[in-house]
């Protein structure tokens, strides 16, 4: 039973009534190590269905196409790169395929400029390494070695942060599907059903960028972003329900309005143009994602929920726009001014009071 006090649940534990319905339902094969077969992994990502009686909802709206190719992969020995820019729900698909196939989203190596190739081989307890030696007891395996033991899914995120000599502990592992541990003279193989699903920021392309020889070992999928401004309003109204739902927000969904008004801003910042391509605008330092819609939306129903009448205000969205749009001082300050004069206060009376608490926060 999932404790209801716990932040943040993974996915396995969130969708366990869903995942069950699929694996009860399952008439395909199933490949070895894992749970359900592609067709219903397939399922359970892209959702809008039901199966004995269980509401399937999606987890990724996108192009169905790209989430088949990341299933398909992860039936054979390649490992899978997820590439897009930042909010395009690379980390999101990640957990919900390890989730689908082995029921464990959890061995995660998060990449950093701090992550070490202990982190991704295994480290050592160095009290018992000094008191008895090299042993099986006194090492710390990781979560791709753990993987690697059990044929399960391990997850790499934002790997262009790691250091070069880090990305390359992964090139033998991938290889060879072995890990060698010199200390103890020992080799451990993978099982079948292991891979590893890795994400990286286009933003951070030139962190650290990825070497061919271990580009090589992954088929790489590049997610986009959404496509419309319907499809990216879906997402920000499913993903906000889902996410209100275990905060303690104390406020009502916002309305289609607000949602509209968010997004299309997002929208026509990202892209240096409004939506109907009439007006070219100067874009911002932010990457006004569609997961940053979400997080705006979200801290304006708790400013609702905390300080108003559980409402979302013109002034509680644009609290949230000023801290998303305006990251650097001396330029994002200007060209979302001259967004606000040049064209929301062109776009009549249902947008008059967010251009109003808008350009109030922004400085007149």
């Amino acid at each position: 039973m999932a404790d209801k006090n716990v932040q943040r649940l993974p996915a396995e534990e969130l969708y366990q009534r869903e995942l069950e319905a699929l694996i009860a339902a399952e008439t395909d094969p199933i490949p070895t190590g894992w749970r359900m077969s592609p067709r219903s992994v397939l399922t359970y990502i892209t959702g809008n269905t039901k199966v004995k009686g269980v509401e399937i909802t999606p987890k990724y709206m996108g192009n169905r196409r790209l989430v088949e190719i990341a299933i398909a992969t992860l039936v054979t020995d390649r490992a899978l790169l997820l590439i897009g820019e930042p909010g395009t729900a690379k980390s999101w698909l990640s957990e919900h395929l390890a989730a689908a196939v082995n029921g464990d989203s959890t061995k995660v190596i998060q990449g950093t400029a701090g992550t070490t190739e202990e982190q991704i081989r295994y480290s050592w307890n160095y009290a018992m390494l000094i008191a008895k030696g090299p042993s099986l007891e006194a090492m710390v395996p990781s979560p791709i070695y753990r993987c690697m033991e059990t044929g399960a899914i391990a997850r790499v995120e934002e790997i262009s942060r790691c250091a070069s000599e880090v990305q390359d502990a992964l090139i033998s592992i991938l290889s060879e599907k072995r890990l060698s541990v010199p200390e103890l003279g020992l080799e451990v193989p993978a099982q079948k059903g292991f891979s590893v699903i890795a994400t990286a920021n286009t933003r951070d392309k030139g962190v650290n960028d990825m070497s061919a020889a271990l580009k090589r070992r992954f088929n790489i999928v590049v997610l986009p972003a959404p496509a419309d401004i319907n499809t990216e309003m879906e997402i920000v109204r499913t993903r906000l329900e889902q996410l209100s739902a275990r905060l303690d927000l104390n406020a009502k969904q916002p309305g289609g309005d607000a949602v509209e008004q968010v997004v299309t801003i997002f929208r026509e910042l990202r892209a240096g143009a409004t939506l109907d391509g009439k007006q070219k605008l100067k874009t911002t330092s932010g990457v006004l994602s569609t997961a940053e819609a979400i997080s705006l939306l979200c801290n304006s129903m708790a400013l609702a929920g905390s300080f108003g009448n559980g409402s979302i205000t013109s002034r509680d969205l644009a609290a949230g726009l000023q801290g998303a749009v305006v990251k650097d001082e001396a330029n994002d300050k200007t060209a979302w001014k001259e967004y606000l004069e040049n064209v929301m206060k062109k776009r009549g009376s249902s947008w008059l009071s967010l251009y109003q608490s808008c350009r109030e926060l922004n400085g007149k």
